[in-house]
């Protein structure tokens, strides 16, 4: 049975009311000041609070404050004896809240507890529960998709950073039909020294610090996914150890003897190049063959711009239900957003509608977007892409071995960037962990 909280000192009025809401369905607590319906809120969940403005020790205003962010009511109401509260109420956030003036009539309360909230219908559609976008690249993905999910095929998603690569290896574990379920790991992000372990596991005192038994990545994955960010990423010794789990579907773990029969798809990602992949010696051909059977190239999010009102309408609908609020976009928002080319992509697209919802104004429904979109990462790629080829030109001679060059390139972009690491990690297609494990290397071996 649902509960209503009400919050009043006028014990009459409680006393009258109280039935009313019984006689609807509805269990009841009645509390007359703030403390006690602070201590009913601590112990139960409510579908409906109906608190007066003014109370012993404070106001109603203070209940709200102690609500749980897990335990929000359906709906707020505000009990007074003077409609001009309701100018106050129209200046709070949240579609939810309402007013009642006194006295109360048995219709208001059956308006306001037995009418269900009405949520616009969604615009767009969550392919696989996860995919927004009805643009002809997203179809041609959603169709490959489809194919996929039937098989166990392993798969390598491509594409810039912010496209979305671990939602499609969502989307591609939603599709199928695997009992287990989807673990992902970022390959960049382990350290050289326990990509071992996290992968494969390790059995007690396989190493120092190893206290107790750990199953693996590909353990906890069984009958599932394997989702590997940032596969490219892997130090390349590492890589035979990979090759031997995909053609085997055995598993050793660290200091252990017995082989572990594991079966999950492993679908990677990576946002370098194929020839970037080749070239740099990122990914052996071996291992890129096992993991690459089905490749799949996303789009980046300027070249499917069609989408962009349908993902902006998504990510404000998040938000909008998050914090009880009421936002819309305007066509004159719409068209700003389309008309950037969004270099950070679907990622960037979602941190300044993020920032915008925060900035807004909560006394107006209409979002209003930052003076400027662009971000520290708006560099096009063209000139990028000129810079890095006019200096290796200009420097490289034959000979050089790759880690002088990666040495080089690295020096060269912190440079333009003025030493902004992250935005370096950027434009060069690693992660930030990556850059550091490098430069530390590079400090390590000039001591």
């Amino acid at each position: 049975m649902q509960r209503v909280l009400l919050v009043d000192d006028d014990k009459d009025f409680s006393s009258a009311v109280s039935p009313l809401i019984e006689n609807m369905g509805f269990a009841v607590d009645v509390a007359d000041r703030v403390s006690e319906a602070r201590s009913y809120l601590a112990r139960n969940r409510y579908h409906t609070l109906l608190l007066d403005l003014m109370l012993p020790e404070g106001s109603g205003f203070d209940v709200l404050d102690a609500l749980p962010l897990d335990r929000t009511p359906d709906k707020v109401a505000f009990v007074t004896g003077h409609s001009a509260i309701r100018s106050m109420v129209d200046h709070l956030a949240g579609p939810n809240m309402t007013y009642l003036v006194k006295p109360i009539e048995i219709q208001q309360l059956q308006d306001l507890l037995l009418r269900k909230r009405e949520s616009a219908p969604a615009t767009y559609e969550r392919h696989f529960g996860v995919l927004v976008g009805e643009s002809p690249a997203m179809q041609a993905l959603y169709d490959m998709i489809g194919k996929v999910a039937q098989t166990q095929a392993n798969v390598l998603i491509q594409g810039e950073s912010g496209t979305g690569k671990e939602l499609v290896a969502q989307a591609i574990h939603n599709a199928s039909a695997a009992q287990g379920p989807l673990v992902a790991a970022n390959c960049g992000a382990i350290s050289a020294e326990l990509i071992g372990s996290e992968l494969f596991g390790h059995e007690k005192g396989a190493f120092t610090g190893a206290v107790a038994r750990k199953p693996g990545l590909f353990e906890r994955a069984n009958e599932g996914t394997l989702f590997l960010d940032e596969v490219t990423e892997m130090p390349i010794d590492q890589q035979p150890n990979l090759l031997r789990v995909l053609e085997t579907g055995k598993v050793t773990r660290l200091g252990g003897t017995t082989e572990l029969d594991v079966s999950c798809r492993v679908v990677s990602a990576t946002n370098r190049s194929n020839e970037n992949i080749a070239d740099g010696g990122h990914l052996r051909e071996d291992i890129y063959f096992r993991l690459a059977v089905f490749p799949l190239q996303l789009p980046p999010l300027r070249d499917r711009k069609q989408d962009i009102p349908l993902l902006a309408q998504s990510f404000i609908d998040q938000m909008n239900e998050e914090y009880a609020t009421a936002y819309a976009l305007d066509d004159k928002i719409l068209a700003s957003l389309q008309s950037y080319d969004w270099p950070g992509n679907v990622r960037e697209l979602r941190h300044t509608l993020h920032r915008a919802f925060i900035l807004s104004d909560r006394n107006q429904n209409t979002l209003s977007l930052p003076p400027q979109l662009g971000s520290p990462f708006g560099r096009s790629a063209t000139t990028t892409e000129q810079t890095q080829s006019s200096d290796s030109s200009s420097n490289l001679q034959a000979g050089t071995t790759i880690e002088a060059m990666e040495k080089r390139l690295i020096a060269n972009t912190l440079e333009a960037v003025d030493g902004n690491k992250k935005q370096a990690a950027d434009m060069l297609g690693i992660s930030l962990k990556t850059l550091y494990n490098r430069l530390n290397q590079y400090k390590q071996s000039e001591s």
